[in-house]
């Protein structure tokens, strides 16, 4: 499932209070990035296993990587949208600051006050109109400026919501586990093991268990071995990847393996996990 289909040979997308229909309980690992505006309707949308209420005047980033099921989706559904490629959102960001993907990363989805819908509609329809002009000698220039501009202005407008330091300073713990997350999204389609994840980290594995135990109530092992499901789930929805392509991708030292491991985590092997999608 894709949120937006590229049309092939262009590089960007763009539409404005359309329905939308958004297949459900298909996950898909997106391949560019996506803003999303929701003005009519509701949803319900895990991205990368994170639960989501959409509603109206809910705005949505998506990074490329994002892994996205729909759970709910209501008839009336209606949104603008700008749709972009990886290689495209890759210019685009070029010179941020990383840090900004990590916050976009932990926080895809928010609700617009109501002062800022009408700018942030405006903002989509101009990107409409973009697109359509096929003829401006400009059209990607400008629009590599319109979508950083909206990501800067995005980020001054509400990093102030979530950026907010606790009385007593930053909890070591809840950063620690921060970053865990965010090394799982960047490594686990080739590394499992926690050992791994704590030398990242520069703590023993240990301790990286304690923590996670603490913040979250589940085990490090636990969350690696829930992305790496979902990263595998996706695959098998979404690509026409054998199954041993998929095991090499991911690094299992063979194709038994690799199904055992998937059995183990969701009782079905991978064959006939594909096969109930059909």
């Amino acid at each position: 499932m894709k949120i937006v289909r590229l049309p092939e040979q262009d590089p960007f997308i763009a539409g404005t209070n359309e329905r939308i229909n958004i297949p459900v309980n298909q996950i898909a690992k997106l391949e560019g990035a996506t803003i999303f505006f929701c003005h009519r309707g509701t949803a319900r949308l895990e991205i990368d296993l994170q639960a989501y209420e959409i509603v109206e005047n809910t705005q949505l980033v998506l990074l490329p990587g994002s892994i996205v099921n729909s759970t709910h989706i209501s008839p009336d559904f209606t949104a603008s949208y700008v749709d972009f490629s990886k290689t495209l959102f890759e210019e685009i960001t070029s010179r941020l600051d990383p840090s900004f993907f990590h916050f976009l990363k932990e926080h895809p989805c928010i609700i617009v006050p109501e002062e800022r819908v009408k700018p942030l509609v405006g903002l989509t329809l101009a990107m409409e109109d973009l697109y359509k002009d096929r003829e401006n000698s400009f059209r990607l220039q400008i629009f590599k400026n319109y979508v950083q501009n909206f990501l800067l202005d995005f980020y001054d407008k509400t990093q102030h919501l979530f950026l907010q330091k606790k009385p007593d300073g930053p909890n070591r713990q809840e950063e620690l586990f921060k970053h865990f997350i965010r090394l799982i999204h960047a490594h686990c389609m080739t590394q499992r093991e926690v050992s791994f994840y704590a030398a990242k980290l520069f703590i023993t594995p240990r301790y990286l268990s304690s923590v996670v135990q603490n913040v979250s109530g589940t085990t490090a092992k636990n969350i690696i071995d829930r992305h790496v499901i979902l990263e595998i789930k996706a695959l098998l929805q979404s690509t026409e990847l054998s199954i041993q392509e998929i095991a090499n991708r991911l690094q299992f030292p063979d194709q038994s393996f690799f199904g055992r491991y998937f059995k183990k985590h969701t009782g079905i092997s991978p064959m006939n996990y594909r096969r109930t999608l059909s």
